[in-house]
């Protein structure tokens, strides 16, 4: 069920972020722990897990919330604002359980509900599946397997040898993988995005989703979670993520800047004209994200079962915009920050880390921008030249 404005999906958006404050405490406490073991806390996720919040997007069928794109977006923008690390983490859970609408029933099934643990992995074919009778030889390393840590099962975008090259995503239980300590990066570092490697398994041929097929929307059937396409379905992830990491920059910046005198100043940040500017400025980038993800969130309800191009480059479009005005908002307010950005916690400066981080993801990136372009000038609407 999609979004319509209807009254029963603000109750349902409300019921959601009720979940998310229920375990804000948690996750502000452990919070600093994972900026330190660059992996989120087991409490954390046992807490996500209670409120269901890592099947928010699956289908009731497979145990999930079967939520509308507009709540899982409030969702993540909610978690983002406390801790981005998790909601990214739960962002890259949400896209990858759309698979489990091309997956046959009673293996969305075995993923979905019969485990309680993360379905997360690489979604670039940097893999090989080679063909052997009853499904696939796998073997391969694959890098940003964010929230893997907590992982049961995990996906292997592969490509296959044949004389035109294909790619397809097949799905390996946790112990099947070797995990390499890899991640240390500037943002992000709760999501324990490390890389893994598969030397040789066996994947029966129902685990195993045809990358083509991603591109549009999933077949009708009882059990459908949603009708949208994958990669249609997967900027609304991250982009929610970075506006909720630019909200919570927003939202930090006025307790740091109110009766603050900057060093042989001698009046207080939130008295200058020029912060005051800046500030609104910021404002209006953020809101214009926000604007900007709903209205594609809108037309995605309407039209996602068509799914098509037009439909895809507009989310696109949305995404990158996202993507752009949240790191031009965050930048603006450390820099009106000055020092005092790494005051209070650091907050102000871990918003810096996170957003750049983030907006780094192919589904933020500007090329986007150009992607869209020359779709908009009369030629196909490519993931990347």
């Amino acid at each position: 069920m999609f979004w319509s404005g209807s009254a029963h999906s603000h109750e349902e958006t409300t019921e959601w972020l009720s979940r998310v404050e229920r375990i804000t405490p948690v996750l502000a406490r452990h919070r600093e722990q994972a900026e330190r073991e660059r992996r989120t806390p087991v409490a954390v996720i046992d807490a996500l897990r209670e409120q269901n919040i890592h099947r928010m997007w699956v289908s009731p069928s497979f145990g999930g919330g079967g939520v509308s794109v507009r709540t899982g977006s409030a969702v993540l923008q909610a978690l983002a604002r406390v801790d981005a690390s998790v909601a990214w983490q739960m962002g890259v859970q949400g896209v990858i359980s759309r698979m489990s609408d091309y997956l046959p029933e009673q293996v969305a099934g075995e993923l979905f509900a019969g485990c309680d643990g993360l379905v997360v992995g690489g979604i670039n074919p940097t893999g090989q599946a080679e063909p052997v009778p009853g499904g696939y030889r796998l073997r391969g390393r694959w890098s940003y397997a964010s929230g893997s840590t907590h992982a049961d099962w995990l996906v292997c975008a592969s490509v296959l040898p044949q004389p035109d090259p294909v790619t397809r995503m097949l799905f390996v239980p946790a112990d099947a993988v070797r995990f390499d300590d890899d991640w240390d990066p500037l943002g992000l570092r709760g999501t324990g995005s490390v890389s893994f490697t598969v030397e040789d398994a066996f994947v029966p041929e129902e685990f195993t989703v045809e990358g083509a097929l991603l591109r549009r929307p999933p077949a009708a059937r009882a059990s459908r979670g949603h009708p949208i396409a994958y990669y249609d379905f997967g900027p609304f992830t991250t982009a929610s993520t970075a506006l909720g990491i630019a909200q919570d920059a927003l939202s930090a910046f006025p307790g740091i800047a109110v009766g603050a005198v900057p060093a042989r100043g001698s009046e207080a940040l939130n008295t200058s004209h020029t912060v005051q500017a800046g500030l609104a400025r910021a404002a209006a980038l953020v809101r214009s994200a926000e604007l900007m993800l709903s209205d594609a969130a809108n037309h995605a309800s309407l039209r996602c079962a068509i799914g098509g191009e037009e439909l895809s480059a507009l989310i696109r479009l949305a995404a990158a915009t996202v993507g752009e005005n949240t790191v031009r908002a965050v930048d603006s307010l450390h820099s009106l920050a000055g020092t005092r950005s790494l005051a209070g916690g650091g907050r102000l400066d871990r918003c810096f880390r996170d957003v750049h981080s983030a907006v780094a993801h192919i589904t933020l990136a500007p090329t986007n921008f150009e992607m869209v372009g020359a779709y908009l000038l009369g030629g196909s609407l490519l993931m990347r030249r």
